[in-house]
Protein backbone atom coordinates (compact mmCIF):
# COMPACT_ATOMS: atom_id res chain seq x y z
CA UNK A 1 0.00 0.00 0.00
CA UNK A 2 1.60 2.98 -1.32
CA UNK A 3 1.57 6.33 1.89
CA UNK A 4 2.68 9.42 1.40
CA UNK A 5 2.87 11.02 4.62
CA UNK A 6 3.57 14.55 5.22
CA UNK A 7 4.47 16.99 8.30
CA UNK A 8 6.13 20.05 9.15
CA UNK A 9 3.22 22.62 9.08
CA UNK A 10 2.32 25.21 11.31
CA UNK A 11 2.08 28.75 11.89
CA UNK A 12 4.69 30.85 10.84
CA UNK A 13 5.11 34.76 11.45
CA UNK A 14 5.84 36.07 7.57
CA UNK A 15 9.56 35.86 6.96
CA UNK A 16 9.98 32.93 8.68
CA UNK A 17 10.47 29.16 7.32
CA UNK A 18 9.19 25.86 7.52
CA UNK A 19 11.08 22.86 6.30
CA UNK A 20 7.88 20.52 5.35
CA UNK A 21 8.74 16.54 4.84
CA UNK A 22 6.86 13.92 3.03
CA UNK A 23 7.64 10.22 3.68
CA UNK A 24 7.24 7.74 1.45
CA UNK A 25 6.47 3.96 1.72
CA UNK A 26 5.03 1.48 -0.78
CA UNK A 27 6.81 2.83 -3.55
CA UNK A 28 9.99 2.69 -5.46
CA UNK A 29 11.59 5.80 -4.25
CA UNK A 30 14.34 6.14 -6.73
CA UNK A 31 11.90 5.35 -9.58
CA UNK A 32 9.80 7.96 -8.86
CA UNK A 33 9.87 11.71 -9.67
CA UNK A 34 8.51 13.73 -6.40
CA UNK A 35 6.41 17.14 -6.52
CA UNK A 36 4.74 19.80 -3.85
CA UNK A 37 1.16 21.00 -4.79
CA UNK A 38 -0.42 23.48 -2.13
CA UNK A 39 -3.88 24.69 -2.45
CA UNK A 40 -5.29 28.11 -0.40
CA UNK A 41 -8.35 28.19 0.27
CA UNK A 42 -11.19 29.21 -2.60
CA UNK A 43 -8.68 28.62 -4.58
CA UNK A 44 -6.86 25.58 -7.02
CA UNK A 45 -4.14 23.19 -6.33
CA UNK A 46 -1.17 24.41 -8.15
CA UNK A 47 2.15 23.09 -8.39
CA UNK A 48 5.08 24.88 -6.22
CA UNK A 49 8.07 22.30 -7.30
CA UNK A 50 9.29 19.19 -8.79
CA UNK A 51 12.16 16.56 -8.08
CA UNK A 52 13.70 14.41 -10.15
CA UNK A 53 15.01 11.08 -9.60
CA UNK A 54 18.71 12.22 -10.82
CA UNK A 55 18.09 15.44 -8.06
CA UNK A 56 16.94 17.79 -10.90
CA UNK A 57 14.73 20.50 -9.57
CA UNK A 58 12.38 23.05 -10.92
CA UNK A 59 10.36 25.56 -8.99
CA UNK A 60 7.33 27.68 -9.32
CA UNK A 61 8.56 31.30 -10.34
CA UNK A 62 6.16 32.39 -7.53
CA UNK A 63 8.98 30.15 -4.97
CA UNK A 64 11.82 30.97 -6.66
CA UNK A 65 15.00 31.94 -4.40
CA UNK A 66 12.48 31.34 -1.72
CA UNK A 67 11.69 27.73 -1.81
CA UNK A 68 13.86 24.63 -2.04
CA UNK A 69 12.91 20.81 -2.76
CA UNK A 70 15.32 18.10 -2.08
CA UNK A 71 15.20 14.31 -1.39
CA UNK A 72 16.95 11.50 0.48
CA UNK A 73 16.87 8.38 -0.70
CA UNK A 74 18.20 6.85 2.15
CA UNK A 75 15.24 7.88 4.09
CA UNK A 76 12.45 7.86 1.14
CA UNK A 77 11.55 11.44 1.84
CA UNK A 78 11.53 14.70 -0.11
CA UNK A 79 11.31 17.84 1.53
CA UNK A 80 10.13 21.84 0.93
CA UNK A 81 12.28 24.39 2.94
CA UNK A 82 10.85 27.25 2.87
CA UNK A 83 11.91 30.53 3.42
CA UNK A 84 10.74 34.41 4.12
CA UNK A 85 7.18 33.07 4.14
CA UNK A 86 4.45 35.36 2.61
CA UNK A 87 0.64 35.19 3.94
CA UNK A 88 0.19 33.93 0.54
CA UNK A 89 2.11 31.19 1.05
CA UNK A 90 -0.57 30.12 2.88
CA UNK A 91 -2.18 26.97 2.11
CA UNK A 92 -2.67 23.05 2.47
CA UNK A 93 0.49 21.36 1.19
CA UNK A 94 0.28 18.18 -0.41
CA UNK A 95 3.26 15.88 -1.65
CA UNK A 96 2.87 13.62 -4.94
CA UNK A 97 4.99 11.04 -6.55
CA UNK A 98 4.32 9.81 -10.20
CA UNK A 99 6.00 7.26 -11.27
CA UNK A 100 8.88 8.46 -14.15
CA UNK A 101 8.07 5.89 -16.79
CA UNK A 102 4.38 6.95 -16.36
CA UNK A 103 2.52 9.01 -14.82
CA UNK A 104 -0.23 8.18 -14.99
CA UNK A 105 0.86 6.41 -11.41
CA UNK A 106 -0.07 9.20 -9.48
CA UNK A 107 0.29 8.84 -5.14
CA UNK A 108 -1.07 11.81 -3.19
CA UNK A 109 -0.44 12.72 0.43
CA UNK A 110 -3.13 13.71 2.98
CA UNK A 111 -1.88 17.24 2.95
CA UNK A 112 -0.27 19.75 5.29
CA UNK A 113 -1.30 22.70 6.76
CA UNK A 114 0.84 26.05 6.68
CA UNK A 115 -0.34 29.11 7.84
CA UNK A 116 1.80 32.51 7.44
CA UNK A 117 0.46 35.30 9.69
CA UNK A 118 0.86 37.93 12.32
Amino acid sequence: QVQLVESGGGLVQPGGSLRLSCAASGIIFRLHTMHWYRQAPGKQREWVATITSNGDTIHADFVKGRFTISRDSAKNTVYLQMNSLKPDDTAVYYCNARLASDYSRSYWGQGTQVTVSS
